[in-house]
């Protein structure tokens, strides 16, 4: 009999190969799964992962690596934090769409107004959006002891009531002819979150996922509170012991993670997107828990890994068009990854061993 046997402390070298197991059987689950809806497997993993480095459309596809990257590592970079310390941020998806919905607003509300103090003020306004709703699961955390999880998912529902609201609403382009949706960003300089070199692919949003990446590796490794934050998750007693304020973990936790979510929606609603409109939010901040998870709640890993999801949307839709394969076999090849690093994940905290069992005549 196969018995679980849990480690005397995680083990660093499944921890390191959990990541690369769980691509490798989400590979296999996933061909599996394009084999049963009869499109050959092996292609379909082909176009999926190389087409979109190696190709000879390559030139095209590897900007749009920072582009989709971008928004999953800022998001997955503040959910770590949370993670480490134990608080479960699950509602980024919603603190993304407010924090486009606040930068945004303010730029439809002074257009057509030029000035180059307009995209500071939403980027600024973007991460208090986001900050703000993450401060409702935190302080019914910290005052009535709610759960953070419920509370988090369930503000993402309200989030995109307001999103959808605001397209056919307060924010309707008056001059859409009737379309829902807002005015597009892209055509309004001061509050287009334009490429920084031409064809490169690079915007602000690719400029502060770098630099969250740097921010929290040098918090988490050299700063009392990353030191705080890896002690409350590795042992809660022993960091209350230390004169941790867990409330007051909780509210950074909480309140950094919906800051940098809140920064995702601004620079994609200024940049990518462009628009207010109902199909705004495409999943990013649900997709960050996988992009968080995946690079082991490391910056530099979730920076890896926020490249590898990308990798697999861009591959995804390449799939689709030439393959005809639907997108929800593309969110299922997606969740996969998460599923397998869960299942590969035990074996850093456990042994699995033989037992041996007596039979007794």
């Amino acid at each position: 009999m196969l018995r679980v046997e849990k480690r005397p402390s995680p083990s660093k070298t499944w921890g390191y190969l959990a990541p690369i197991l769980a691509v490798i059987a989400t590979m296999i689950g996933g061909g599996m799964m394009f084999a049963l809806l009869g499109k050959d497997p092996f292609e379909a993993i082909r176009i999926i992962f190389y087409d979109p480095l190696f190709s000879e459309f390559a030139w095209y596809y590897r900007p749009q690596l920072l582009i989709k990257g971008a928004p999953l590592i800022l998001i997955a970079i503040g959910l770590s934090m949370g993670f480490r310390a134990g608080v479960w941020n699950i509602g980024a998806e919603g603190q993304y769409i407010i924090g486009a919905l606040f930068g945004a607003g303010f730029a439809l509300a002074v257009y057509p107004t030029e000035s180059v103090f307009i995209f500071p003020s939403m980027i600024i306004l973007g991460a208090l959006g986001g900050f703000l709703w993450a401060m409702i699961p935190a302080i019914l955390k910290t005052k009535f002891g709610t759960n953070e999880i419920l509370v988090s998912l369930m503000l993402v529902y309200v989030a995109e009531q307001l999103l959808a609201s605001m397209s056919l609403g307060l924010m309707k382009n008056p001059e859409g002819f009737g379309f829902p949706g807002s005015r597009n960003l892209q055509q309004y300089a001061s509050a287009h979150n334009a490429e920084l070199w031409i064809g490169s692919g690079v915007h602000m949003g690719v400029v502060f996922g770098l630099i969250a990446v740097i921010f929290a590796y040098v918090m988490l490794a050299r700063h009392q509170l990353g030191f705080h934050i890896r002690l409350t998750g590795e042992s809660p007693k022993a960091a209350r012991f230390a004169g941790v304020n867990p409330n007051r973990l909780i509210i950074f936790c909480l309140g950094s993670s919906g800051a940098l979510a809140g920064l995702a929606g601004l620079f994609e609603i200024a940049g990518p997107s462009g628009q207010v409109n109902i199909d705004f939010n495409v999943g990013y901040g649900f997709t960050a828990i996988i992009v968080a998870f995946l690079g082991r709640l490391n910056p530099f890993g979730i920076m890896l890994a926020g490249l590898l999801m990308a990798l697999t949307y861009i591959g995804g839709e390449i799939a689709q068009s030439s393959l005809g394969l639907p997108s929800a076999a593309i969110q299922a090849f997606q969740g996969m990854l998460l599923f397998f690093l869960l299942a590969v994940d035990l074996l850093t905290n456990f042994k699995i061993k033989w037992a041996k069992t007596e039979i007794i005549v």
